[in-house]
């Protein structure tokens, strides 16, 4: 009789935990409702931090405006304080840049200045002769519906009615918006402060919060941190580009087309780049009302069609070019980011929410990708371990990543 050989008992697949003795395969639930769990209960986690944080900052909305533009500052400042420091001690670099900021939103609030004060007194009486105009088309223009004189001189005398009536709404308005002017610079002097230690000491203050933390926890928020500070920073500085360019672009265009006040017009699309989706259309709307009072239908539609010309040259050229891949959210997402924000925080929660939700799903990204490498990792080293010392009992598997334990990885 001939020999029978030994049967080879079937190779295991390191990182595969087989189901357990006596166990039915169908008392285990599908792979894609595994899945979607581990998908649904991060994202709850997500939102209720999110929750959380727009809570916390509605209490200290101060502070963290304060410190949001300190940041902001710091990424627009950093690269011309590394500059100064090669020359200089690091505290002379970080004053010698803020002053250079200061000097140059200085010299261009002058210049604004400058230019509404020489027009004022032109632009008023072109305004008062362009209302006249769109009065006269309104009355004898081509409309279905014609308005008369005593009809706006009655729209006029209820204005003058309501203003006398709510005279005492009005001056506790005023004195509101004198302490929310207070409030401001408060913030400006808070942001500032803050601004000057981000820069001069930055690295060492970041490298003490780490060392507050965990050991074995620090790298991952070395990590974490790295990537949300390269966004945001790219994020800022890529901002004030586009927005100059937004500025000049305009200030160019309306001043070939000899609309008047077209630097201060220019330095409105400025302000309003900053500000996603609705900054640049509120700008538009200011200029074309301008270009509408000073030189008629024509120009002022000219000058809407080409802004929102520039408004496209923005989206598609001049953000892909400048920002590259240091921030990349889908248009939806900034869409509800920008809305979400809006009906949480006004017109802050507008300007912060772009820039928070890019910070949050670059720090998503770069743990995602840390913890498949290191799944990875642990999958390879399980396999080498096989090749070396042969078939493993069940007990020795490495554990399965779709079984629900903290390896796991959602596809």
């Amino acid at each position: 009789m001939g020999s029978v050989e030994p049967s080879t008992p079937p190779r295991r697949v390191a990182g595969i935990r087989p189901a357990p003795p006596g166990a039915a395969r169908s008392d285990l639930p599908p792979r894609w409702l595994r899945v979607s769990a581990g998908w649904t209960w991060r994202l709850l986690v997500v939102a209720v931090g999110i929750g959380l944080v727009f809570v916390a900052t509605s209490r200290i909305a101060i502070v963290f405006t304060a410190v949001f533009l300190a940041l902001v500052f710091t990424a627009v400042t950093r690269p011309l304080t590394n500059l100064y420091a090669r020359g200089m001690p690091r505290p002379l670099a970080t004053a010698l840049s803020l002053l250079t900021g200061f000097a140059v939103f200085a010299g261009l609030l002058a210049y604004v200045i400058t230019s509404v004060a020489g027009q004022w007194q032109d632009l008023s009486q072109e305004f008062g002769a362009g209302v006249d105009k769109i009065l006269d088309y309104l009355e004898n223009g081509p409309l279905p519906v014609n308005l008369t004189a005593d009809q706006v001189n009655q729209w006029v005398d209820n204005g003058r009615e309501w203003l006398t009536s709510h005279s005492g709404d009005i001056a506790s308005q005023a004195a509101a918006s004198a302490g929310s002017i207070a409030e401001g610079l408060a913030v400006l002097a808070l942001a500032i402060f803050c601004t000057v230690f981000f820069l001069a000491s930055g690295s060492k203050i970041w490298d003490w919060f780490l060392g507050q933390l965990p050991e074995d926890g620090r790298e991952s928020w070395r990590t974490a941190g790295g990537a949300g500070w390269y966004t945001f920073s790219g994020y800022a500085r890529g901002t004030v580009l586009v927005a100059l360019s937004d500025g000049i672009l305009a200030g160019i265009f309306l001043a070939i087309l000899g609309v008047p006040l077209a630097a201060p017009l220019a330095v409105l699309v400025f302000i309003g780049a900053f500000i996603p989706l609705i900054g640049a259309p509120l700008a538009m709307v200011v200029a074309m009302v301008v270009a509408l009072a000073a030189d008629g239908v024509v120009i002022a539609a000219v000058v809407g069609i080409g802004i929102a010309l520039i408004g496209q040259l923005e989206g598609h050229v001049l953000q892909p070019l400048i920002m590259g891949k240091q921030v990349s959210l889908h248009p939806l997402v900034v869409g509800l980011g920008v809305t979400t924000g809006t009906i949480l925080g006004g017109i802050l929660g507008a300007v912060v929410a772009v820039p928070l939700l890019a910070v949050a799903w670059a720090v998503f990204g770069v743990l995602r990708s840390r913890g498949t490498a290191g799944t990875v990792a642990r999958a390879g080293a399980g396999d080498a371990d096989e090749a070396r010392t042969g078939d493993r009992s069940p007990g020795d598997e490495p554990p399965d990543p779709g079984s629900g334990t903290a390896a796991e990885t959602p596809a």
